[in-house]
């Protein structure tokens, strides 16, 4: 498929959608956050083994995902993927197949929270992290795909 706008300006802001320091911040820190909530709310719920067992994961994978900004902004490949399940994936030269069951299982998190009513366990600054991260998501999503099909030739 060919691109309507090819300007270096383009060509950047193509670059910086692809980024892994974008896609860390925009998915995999937000995803950190909800796994951490949800951490607290099995916690508040009496499930104190999964509540720290998913904390524990959680900051694991904001721990790799900051890594990842870090190293992308100075240029140099990471020696680390996004989250430890995509760390897993690389025994099995699957990274990206072990980050697509990551985000399966973010998604899972997000739905049990909120179908089950656990939701209403946050505080109000929970809550307002668990928006933050929502809007961060979804308007990062919203926006690369406007700007690919702004890009995209009639």
């Amino acid at each position: 498929m060919k691109r309507q706008n090819t300007s270096p300006a383009s060509h950047k802001l193509d670059l910086a959608f692809q980024s892994p320091a974008f896609q860390a911040l925009t998915i995999g820190v937000p995803f950190c956050a909800f796994k951490l909530l949800f951490g607290l709310m099995s916690i508040r719920f009496g499930l104190l083994t999964l509540g720290y067992t998913v904390i524990l994961w959680a900051s694991a994978d904001l721990l790799m995902n900051l890594t990842r900004v870090f190293y992308d902004l100075a240029g140099r490949e990471s020696p680390v993927e996004y989250c430890t399940i995509a760390q897993a994936g690389r025994l099995f030269g699957r990274p990206r197949l072990f980050l697509a069951l990551d985000t399966f299982l973010s998604f899972s998190i997000i739905c049990l929270a909120l179908w089950s009513g656990w939701i209403k366990l946050l505080s109000p600054w929970e809550s307002y992290l668990w928006y933050a991260a929502t809007t961060l998501n979804l308007i990062s999503i919203s926006i690369v795909n406007i700007w690919l099909e702004i890009a995209r030739k009639g």
